[in-house]
């Protein structure tokens, strides 16, 4: 693993690295915030995914993450969304190819041969920062912005027992139903061959539930709210009373300003469930 940059940051380390995938064959690159406490022992870690078009560094400087986190001695991993390099295949459309791999394991040419985010996120990248860093695996939380809101309960749902609690910013709650996410998730798996429960939080939802704690904030002045579909998720979590906060703040859109103004809560509704 090579180290590209490390930071003092509120009395912790801001660090990027870069590490050879085996599961993407491609050189990753992911941050890492590590509080003050990690230099005495392990801390709880609070995943991070993005959203389409993003890379390891967007939330990492915009969404103002890493104040909250060392408040309450929380790591922070912030993971690329998509594998990357002259040799990885690519698309024209901003929702699919680099920076868009809607963390699934593809199976159609030419993605499969790089796109298997699934299983970098849940499989490898885990084994790679509980290996090399003072971090507790028996704490974990995970959260996520449009795309990467899709992620993180996705995959939340997928493993039961791993994390604590789940949250997402303007997640992409149903693309089974949302042709806009349709169409990239049809084209990394083939149409006909999704799994749908295990890509479609709303079906994972009401098949798999969740034993954590959930918080959702979406944005009444999102441009990308009728593709997002919040309502879908807002009635899974009703027809299966599962215990959610779901907030509708009025009059913010799909940006980092968004991101940034409820980040503060959201690092907090995760501190809280990983201290029990």
């Amino acid at each position: 693993m090579e180290t590209l940059s490390e930071n003092r940051c509120f009395g912790g380390k801001q660090g990027v690295y870069r590490h050879a995938s085996e599961v993407c064959r491609c050189d990753m690159t992911f941050g890492l915030f590590l509080p003050e406490e990690a230099e005495d022992g392990p801390v709880p870690v609070l995943w991070y995914l993005s959203g389409l078009t993003c890379t390891h560094e967007n939330a990492m400087v915009k969404a103002g993450a890493q104040q909250w986190a060392a408040e309450h001695g929380i790591a922070l991993v912030f993971p690329d969304t998509s594998p990357r390099g002259a040799d990885v295949a690519d698309h024209e459309m901003y929702n699919l190819g680099q920076g868009a791999g809607f963390y699934v394991n593809a199976t159609e040419a030419p993605w499969a041969a790089n796109f298997r985010m699934w299983d970098y996120i849940a499989e490898e990248l885990p084994r790679v920062l509980f290996n090399g860093f003072a971090l507790d695996e028996e704490r974990q939380a995970i959260t996520g912005h449009s795309m990467g809101g899709h992620g993180a309960l996705t995959i939340a749902m997928a493993y039961p027992g791993r994390f604590a609690s789940v949250s997402a910013f303007a997640p992409i709650t149903h693309p089974s139903r949302s042709d806009w996410a349709k169409k990239p998730i049809h084209a990394y798996l083939g149409e006909g061959n999704v799994d749908w429960v295990r890509h479609d939080a709303c079906l994972s939802l009401r098949e798999n539930g969740f034993g954590g704690a959930m918080l959702i904030d979406q944005g009444t002045g999102d441009q990308f709210i009728d593709t997002l579909m919040p309502e879908a998720l807002a009635a899974a979590i009703t027809e299966t009373r599962h215990p959610a906060i779901f907030r509708m703040q009025g009059g913010y859109d799909h940006s980092y300003f968004f991101v940034s103004t409820f980040m503060e809560d959201h690092v907090a509704f995760h501190a809280e469930a990983l201290s029990r």
